[in-house]
């Protein structure tokens, strides 16, 4: 890290010299100006910011000390050596006060000056790298918090409590937050996920995340990508004003993520936009309305984003009031309440057989919504299992008619009511751990950030998770990382301080040395070794 230095002195000669004698580029430091006086070196800092001043105290215009006293009312980083002669030395009293580093006796001895400043500069170089430490965890702890808001707003979880502080601390209100939405889902997800085992969904999970979000970074754009649901996520990307709102742009954008996923992972994903951008308080309401829109859309390989239509999303007439019973149902289910998730369910029967069989072709792609919906939920709440999945895969295809496709989709819903019943209240709460640890591997995770977000003491849910997972909190989240590092570091020709970060470790020597602890191995060792075996 070079740093910048600013000469301050009447004496031409001694400028000179100061430029010549002391070792500046072995030290790592670059002299970004000169100054004959206090009045002229305090502009050259105003353009330059240096982090280190050598300033002599007597000097014609404005002196030592008055450059100093005016320094110190806008400038309190930037490190100061004095320069004074033997009769000036009563002056050094008179800085003590503005924070003067060191002073330097002329004649001056220009080894020891240059001991002098390498020891400031290595100060200075310490000092920033704790800084950037603590801004970058900083960010990520903002980060977080931004997103647990935008999460909850999603899922309409908790109203809008979680919210108002971190708005207030942004110096934004709701009204002024306004977002283009994306909605990205994995084609034909849930018939994948019968496939995957754990490790390959966990995997290919966090590879699509990491690509969504390398290529938003490069759109240079304000963003959060939210994983909803497993193989789902949904991109929101601040528009302020709301006129910067530019949808060509955004379905270029779209385009590109769909691109993106494909050309690295060999994977299709579809992908659906609003086509207006959307406040705060509407986020969960225009989330639904385009899970609707991409599962009731084209079914066939999408090269572009599909464009919501303004008005109804697409759905047919007739259809228009099943809606809210099937969010009810689901809503039910997820909140172990069956009393709300039987009567919802008893409605969208009344519903469904008041239509016509020959209306099937059209209400088709709804039962086929219910059931996706229904089964990447009861999956999330690890409800039902791979064989059972596929078991229901194969009756809904060999359902010919309205009837049939709904006498398997009341089997399902009474599957996962009992089922959601036997779980515990602790049983719930460690999946929603499990879960947000997953979302957030790459992110700085601790026990009392996972409590504060189920709700409960950081001591609570310690016992908890040892009781349930079988090990602790931070043997589990190393555990996590470690095992998506050695996927990612066999299949991906991404460096190892990538890798490292992209599973929580900001410092590769620290990455290197918990995955050495943990494989037996260096990073570049197993990597090698797995390209040998495949």
């Amino acid at each position: 890290m070079m740093l910048k230095a600013l000469l301050v002195d009447d004496e031409i000669n001694i400028l000179k010299n100061l430029q010549a004698v002391v070792p500046w580029e072995e030290l790592g430091v670059e002299i970004v100006g000169t100054a004959k006086n206090g009045e002229i070196a305090l502009e050259l800092v105003r353009e330059h910011s240096p982090e280190l001043i050598l300033c002599d105290i007597r000097m014609p215009v404005m002196d030592g000390i008055e450059f100093l006293s005016a320094l110190r009312e806008f400038n309190s980083d930037s490190e100061v050596i004095m320069m004074t002669g033997y009769q000036d030395f009563s002056y050094v009293r008179s800085v003590i006060r503005y924070e003067v580093r060191d002073y330097v006796l002329k004649p001056i001895d220009y080894e020891e000056l240059a001991q002098t400043i390498g020891r400031l500069a290595d100060a200075i170089r310490d000092r920033k790298a704790e800084q950037q430490v603590i801004q970058t965890e900083w960010r990520q702890m903002f980060s977080l918090a931004y997103e647990k808001v935008l999460y909850d707003l999603l899922n309409d979880v908790g109203g809008t409590g979680p919210s108002k502080p971190f708005l207030k601390f942004h110096e934004l209100s709701g009204e002024h937050l306004i977002f283009a939405m994306m909605l990205v889902d994995v084609e034909e997800y849930s018939r994948k996920e019968c496939v995957w085992d754990e490790k390959e969904r966990r995997l290919w999970n966090f590879a699509i995340h990491n690509i969504l979000l390398e290529n938003l970074d490069g759109f240079q754009v304000p963003h959060s990508v939210l994983q909803v649901r497993s193989g789902e996520w949904c991109v929101l990307i601040e528009r302020i004003p709301p006129e910067s709102f530019d949808r060509d742009e955004c379905l270029a954008w779209g385009a590109k993520l769909s691109q993106a996923v494909r050309n690295y992972l060999k994977l299709n994903i579809r992908v659906v936009l609003h086509p207006s951008p959307v406040k705060l308080e509407k986020l969960s309401r225009t989330y639904k309305s385009l899970q609707r829109s991409l599962h009731l859309g084209s079914t066939g390989r999408s090269e572009v984003p599909v464009l919501l239509p303004e008005k109804n999303g697409g759905r047919p007439d007739e259809t228009v009031g099943l809606w809210d019973r099937i969010e009810a149902m689901v809503t039910g289910l997820k909140r172990c309440d069956r009393r709300k998730t039987e009567a919802s369910l008893k409605e969208l029967n009344e519903d469904f057989k008041r239509l016509p069989e020959s209306s099937f072709e059209r209400v088709e792609p709804i039962l086929h919504y219910v059931c996706l919906h229904l089964l990447r939920e009861m999956r999330a709440m690890d409800v039902i299992g791979r064989e059972e999945e596929m078991n229901y895969w194969n009756q809904i295809d060999h359902s010919p008619g309205i009837r049939d496709t709904l006498a398997v989709i009341n089997r399902l819903v009474d599957q996962s009511i009992d089922n959601v019943m036997k779980k515990k209240t602790s049983d719930v709460l460690m999946l929603s751990a499990k879960d947000y640890i997953e979302r957030n591997l790459s992110s700085d995770l601790s026990i009392d950030m996972l409590a504060d977000y189920l709700g409960i003491s950081g001591s609570y849910f310690s016992l908890l998770f040892k009781q349930h997972v079988g090990e602790t909190f931070v043997e589990y989240v190393t555990r996590q990382r470690m095992e998506m590092a050695k996927s990612l570091l066999a299949l991906s020709d991404k460096s190892v301080t990538l890798v490292g970060q992209m599973v929580g470790y900001a410092e590769r020597r620290y990455f290197t040395r918990v995955f050495s602890k943990y494989t037996g191995m260096l990073p570049s060792e197993f990597r090698e070794r797995s390209h040998q075996q495949s």
